[in-house]
């Protein structure tokens, strides 16, 4: 009898750990909501002020705030208030505006942290979502994180993967945002 319970609490112990070295079903984690959005950034220059939809507010000593600084703008701070389209028209009907600023921090590449939001007021979405991180400009893709919103995007946390779709000069890019929901409340 004590060697037929050893057999099965053996059995028992050998079957738990072998169930749990191999899970059946792996957590996949799948997004909640899904967008693509694209925002367009002109640069203020001097001269298009008519135009431009961000300017340089910061620079470092003896820089000129209509010229980003030489050696990977370190140092500039950037504010912009951009459109936000769902293609990558600059001239489609805006969806709302993104308004936040970069600051470009590293000497040696082109780096920038980002801290913005998108303010949507659309017929397909109200509120505003929260991003912040830091974006290694020379990547094709990367990502930031997706740190809350508001109205249709309430508490709502994710990653948005972004990418430069377009860019001229210093003076316009466009980037494509991707953004993955993962918390939708």
């Amino acid at each position: 009898m004590a060697a037929r319970k050893t057999s099965v609490l053996l059995f028992f112990f050998m079957f738990l750990a072998l169930s749990s070295a191999f899970p059946r079903n792996k957590n996949k984690y799948k997004p909640c909501k899904h967008l693509v959005l694209f925002f367009h950034d002109i640069l203020y220059n001097g001269k298009n002020a008519a135009n431009a939809t961000s300017a340089i507010v910061a620079a470092p000593e003896g820089a000129n705030l209509t010229i980003l600084a030489p050696q990977n703008h370190f140092g500039n701070i950037v504010v912009f208030d951009d459109p936000i389209t769902l293609d990558n028209n600059l001239h489609s009907k805006p969806v709302g505006r993104a308004q936040g600023m970069y600051i470009y921090d590293t000497k040696n590449t082109f780096t920038s942290w980002l801290a913005f939001s998108f303010a949507l007021n659309s017929t397909d979405y109200q509120g505003s979502i929260n991003f912040i991180g830091f974006d290694p400009i020379l990547i094709k893709t990367r990502d930031i994180s997706v740190v809350g919103g508001t109205g249709d995007f309430f508490m709502h946390r994710g990653i948005a993967t972004i990418n430069t779709d377009a860019f001229e000069g210093e003076v316009y890019f466009r980037l494509k945002v991707d953004i993955k929901f993962y918390e939708c409340w």
